[in-house]
């Protein structure tokens, strides 16, 4: 249509122009003629006007058939899928969509699988200028409510069921529950069916339930056959309700006719496992009742993603691992359900996708997903995540054993030499010289005033799980202790690991073990090694000793096989308190080297684990000199020997690697590595009835 109109626009425009030639041409010939000059061209003037006018209608024409057409495209486009948007958001969106066409007319930038060997290389390139690429990457991706219908979601009945306003199910996605009589809109609920790696349907990604929603929530699980639900967000997180529990704490509930009860809790340091039994009710009776596993991961933070994707990569572990066979779909929630909820689905997926076809397409199964629910991974911070999650995983792999294949695994069938077992753990060992101390998270240890408290240099902490201390009135850096929270096996900052005291320093000690309620300390160094101090000893012989606000008492020094067992009353002046403080110190560990043997290690730990559970699991102190080598390894071993004793399983090259990332070097030589998986093997020669590991 637009090509004819500008042809009768270039003949008109044609026409017009030889009109004015003609009539230039007549001027000249008639000049000698007599008369008043307008009178011989008065038709060729009207001719030129009735020229104009049909010239101008036409544009006209052309001009109101465009803005016709555009407006008709533009209402399709958005009007089919963007009209039941919330008032305020139609708007921002039919902006946005018109000014992506008018960048990009070709269509958005089209991003290839990766072959994993060059995963590592792209995600450097991507990471670059602070991330810029991956952002560029992300915002190419389809944008949300491009893919489908609304109608469901946006019934007046319907709209109070959603948790946010603006995060819908499409109606060709959605899950579908069984219509309750007399009950209209009863089939809806705020879910979408989502596929895995070559898995149709694998995954429900839902809303976190509301508390007028949780009987549908039940019912959804019932009906569909779920018997795992993940669940990536906590009840609240910054004083907001992101979640309605939906679960008793204990003993049982009814949700609409669901009967939910507790079976069983586990709580690890990242996630909690929760055991439900269900079972519905009805008229003639109950069915049978089913077992449904809820994994509860707990430490994704309040803003952002987890600082490292090692807990989520167990997690994810632990969720296929439990997961039956021949069960209905994964249930897969958040608080909205398309961030975190989509962030897991795509770095399960991907991880399918390495294994079957050695390369990751995190584009295009995000495109996928989001035609299946609109906004699945939300924010550029987790797209990224889930790459650092793919390149963790191919770096590294599974490195998790059973206690039954831990003999194999440290003498392989194959092995003519012992020196085999020794390369194979070196190979191990190296591997975690990729974890990069991060200096530029050392700034307050960096500090003038703070080096000078540090007994080795390289060997302090990162400023986001430094211990603080009060801050002392009018005097500068006295809430800095060179010490690190670390995560225990069960609970976070289980363990504060630091350095000996300097004799500037022992008041700082003194104060962090009473201001964070410390009742147990283990010292793993002598105060004097090859005639150097090591330690300031930081407890009377004897007597009492004070340092600043507090005083020390000594009440006990027992020597039972290479530990001695101190017992303070520790009190503070101003406060007028009084607390009992039990020390371990090791005196095992020779000056080079590791202890001969590992049983010493593991009597230093069941005794620390049962002072622990007497005085309410407060922080451990664990030092040595720089608090980094033995340090490491006592608390590496600790974690370690909680989950051979918990599950059966060992992972001492995640164990070791979790803590470098929360203190530098801990574990700190081959030797010390090697140790680790020694006492492991001790420990399992000690119980060697399986059944003493459940």
């Amino acid at each position: 249509m637009m090509e004819y109109f500008c042809s009768i626009l270039l003949i008109s425009i044609s026409f017009l122009h030889s009109e004015a030639l003609h009539d230039n041409g007549t001027a000249s010939r008639n000049d000698t003629t007599t008369g008043p000059p307008g009178e011989n061209g008065q038709p060729s003037h009207l001719l030129t006007s009735m020229l104009i006018l049909i010239l101008v209608f036409i544009i006209l024409i052309i001009l109101a058939g465009y803005f016709f057409r555009f407006r008709r495209h533009r209402k399709a486009v958005v009007n089919s899928t963007d009209k039941k948007m919330p008032n305020g958001i139609l708007e921002e969106q039919e902006q946005q969509r018109v000014m992506l066409l008018r960048q990009s007319p070709s269509g958005p930038k089209k991003y290839f699988p990766i072959p994993v060997e060059l995963l590592e290389e792209e995600i450097r390139i991507r990471a670059a200028d602070d991330g810029k690429l991956f952002r560029e990457e992300f915002n190419s991706l389809p944008p949300g409510y491009m893919q489908g219908t609304l109608e469901m979601a946006n019934k007046e009945e319907n709209r109070e069921k959603n948790r946010y306003p603006n995060i819908l199910p499409y109606d060709h996605s959605r899950v579908i529950l069984t219509q309750i009589d007399g009950i209209q809109c009863s089939d809806y609920i705020n879910a979408s069916y989502i596929d895995g790696y070559k898995e149709k349907n694998k995954f429900i990604a839902a809303q976190g339930p509301k508390q007028d929603t949780v009987n549908d929530f039940w019912r959804m699980i019932w009906e569909q056959k779920s018997a795992t639900i993940v669940m990536l967000t906590n009840v609240k997180e910054r004083k907001e309700d992101k979640c309605f529990q939906y679960w008793p704490d204990q003993g049982c509930w009814t949700y609409g006719n669901i009967r939910v009860s507790v079976e069983d809790c586990i709580v690890l340091v990242d996630y909690t496992i929760r055991k439900f039994c269900i079972q519905p009710q009805v008229a003639d009776g109950c069915k049978a009742p089913r077992l449904v596993t809820q994994l509860h991961f707990t430490s994704w933070p309040d803003f952002g993603v987890p600082f490292t994707p090692i807990g989520m990569l167990k997690f994810l572990k632990k969720v296929k691992a439990l997961n039956p066979a021949h069960a209905g779909p994964i249930m897969v929630h958040c608080s909205a359900g398309v961030g975190r909820t989509g962030t897991f689905i795509v770095i399960d997926a991907m991880i399918d996708m390495m294994h079957a076809e050695q390369k990751v397409d995190v584009f295009e199964f995000v495109a996928r997903i989001r035609s299946q629910r609109p906004q699945m991974v939300q924010t550029d911070m987790q797209y990224s995540f889930i790459y650092q999650a793919l390149l963790e995983y191919y770096l590294y792999g599974d490195t998790e054993l059973d206690v039954s294949s831990l003999e194999k695994h440290l003498q392989p069938s194959n092995s003519t030499t012992p020196n085999l077992v020794k390369i194979g753990l070196e190979e191990e060992f190296k591997k975690l010289t990729n974890v990069r101390i991060m200096k530029e998270n050392m700034r307050t240890g960096n500090l003038p005033a703070n080096m000078k408290k540090a007994r080795v240099i390289q060997i302090i902490p990162y400023d986001f799980n430094r211990v603080i201390l009060s801050m002392k009135r009018g005097q500068e850096y006295t809430d800095y202790i060179n010490a690190s929270f670390i995560d225990g096996y069960r609970q976070k900052d289980y363990f504060i690991a630091t350095q000996g005291p300097l004799p500037h320093t022992v008041e700082d000690f003194w104060r962090m073990v009473w201001e964070w309620k410390c009742h147990t300390i283990v010292m793993l160094t002598e105060v004097l090694e090859r005639e150097q101090e090591k330690c300031f000893q930081y407890w009377p012989s004897e007597g009492s000793v004070s340092y600043g606000e507090i005083t020390i008492d000594i009440k006990n020094d027992l020597l039972v096989d290479a530990i001695s067992i101190r017992d303070f009353l520790i009190t503070h002046n101003q406060e007028k308190q009084g607390r009992l403080i039990r020390q371990f110190h090791f005196h095992g560990w020779p000056e080079i080297g590791i202890p001969a043997e590992g049983k010493g290690m593991i009597d230093l730990i069941a005794a620390v684990q049962k002072q622990q559970q007497q005085t309410g699991n407060h922080p451990i102190t664990v030092h040595c000199s720089a608090g980094a080598g033995r340090t490491g390894t006592f608390i590496a071993l600790s974690n370690i020997l909680e989950r051979v004793k918990a599950e059966g399983l060992l992972d001492v090259f995640q164990a070791v690697k979790s803590l470098r990332l929360q203190r530098p070097h801990m574990v700190q030589t081959l030797e010390q590595y090697e140790f680790c998986y020694k006492v492991v093997q001790d420990f399992i020669d000690i119980f060697s009835d399986y059944a003493n590991f459940k």
